[in-house]
């Protein structure tokens, strides 16, 4: 038996900040983990500038930002290292920044070179976990599902409220994973008309009034008529979404937003017949959405503590990396569509 001290760097396209997962793994029976230190970097206004307007840089500045990038990963991360005095670290597993993803043309980036990331913290660095899988013919997304098979396989399924919804099950003895709807997307920008971040504890959406006709021509959008796999993208929320939601008050709009991804969401649960469903991400802090896809539902909903629902995503990159030393399947053909199971990332 090994077990495996490991960091893992995740950087999410909400560019609220850089999360840092240290944790131990060990496989007894079963693949077992600990959390031992977590820490979010929020981005100053100038770096998260920068990785939003990435995709506007010519190739060279590109190039230029990537290594940079990768120093500063470095630099945070052996802070991170100081501060907490972390003397057993077999690794360090970078997802990096995302800035082009274009599968169907075979080619995704995230930057972040991980020699970088080598050079300032003395440390092996696996990175580039994406890359492999489009080559392969897959989506190179979504890579979560194989630690939510061996981390979590004792909830039917993984639900992740971010930006968009998104979860992962088995079926037909195999791990599928996909997009339900748009969540924090649409509901933060109606928070911001209010002047808020976000509707802290679903209190618009509470408050606020449904509008029927509205939900049910969200309800009818032909996305949610498609079978998985399937994903969602911002495009999707400007040509699809935000047209309907024209003629109505921000609160009302959060009300009835809300509660068309609870029955979205509720519809994916009952149409697969989930017992439990871990849930993570921001949106599981807005109990009120919580509430309403209970209601609709059988399924129980677990809602873990606090470094599970924010740094699941980190901890499940510093995973993929114990599986990478091991040169064990760490991306699963099920979830992304490649054309078969396939251990990824670059060591350095």
């Amino acid at each position: 038996m090994k077990t495996y001290f490991a960091i893992g760097l995740m950087s999410g396209t909400s560019l609220d900040g850089l999360d840092i997962c240290y944790a131990k793994f060990q496989n007894i029976t079963n693949w077992e983990f600990e959390i031992l230190k977590t820490e979010t970097i929020p981005y100053s206004i100038e770096w998260k500038n920068r990785l939003q307007n990435a995709i506007l840089l010519s190739a060279e500045d590109l190039l230029a930002l990537d290594k940079e990038y990768g120093f500063y990963l470095g630099e945070k991360t052996q802070e991170f290292i100081s501060k907490n005095n972390i003397a057993d670290l077999d690794f360090i597993a970078s997802h990096g920044h995302t800035v082009f993803h274009q599968p169907q043309r075979k080619f995704t980036l995230q930057i972040g070179d991980g020699r970088a990331i080598k050079l300032t913290t003395k440390k092996p660095v696996i990175y580039d976990f994406r890359s492999q899988d489009v080559l392969m013919g897959g989506n190179g997304a979504p890579l979560v599902p194989i630690g939510d098979e061996l981390l979590f396989s004792q909830y039917d399924a993984c639900l992740n409220l971010g930006g968009f919804s998104n979860i992962s099950l088995q079926k037909n003895h195999q791990r599928i994973a996909f997009d339900i709807s748009p969540v924090n997307v649409v509901l933060n920008y109606f928070a911001g008309k209010l002047g808020k971040n976000y509707d802290e504890n679903g209190d618009f959406a509470r408050n606020g009034a449904i509008n029927f006709k509205i939900l049910e021509e969200l309800n009818a959008l032909t996305f949610y008529q498609k079978p998985a796999p399937k994903s969602l993208g911002v495009e999707f929320v400007n040509s699809e979404i935000f047209p309907l939601l024209k003629d109505e008050t921000p609160e009302n709009i959060i009300a009835t937003f809300t509660e068309h991804i609870a029955e979205q969401i509720a519809k994916v649960f009952n149409d697969n017949q989930l017992k439990t469903v871990l849930v993570t991400g921001g949106g599981t802090f807005n109990t009120y959405l919580l509430e309403k896809i209970q209601e609709k539902s059988h399924t129980e909903l677990i809602v873990p503590d606090e470094n599970i629902i924010n740094f699941k995503e980190a901890l499940i990159f510093a995973f993929m990396g114990v599986l990478r030393i091991r040169n064990e399947v760490n991306v699963l053909c099920s979830a992304t569509g490649s054309s078969e199971n396939h251990c990824s990332g670059i060591l350095v």
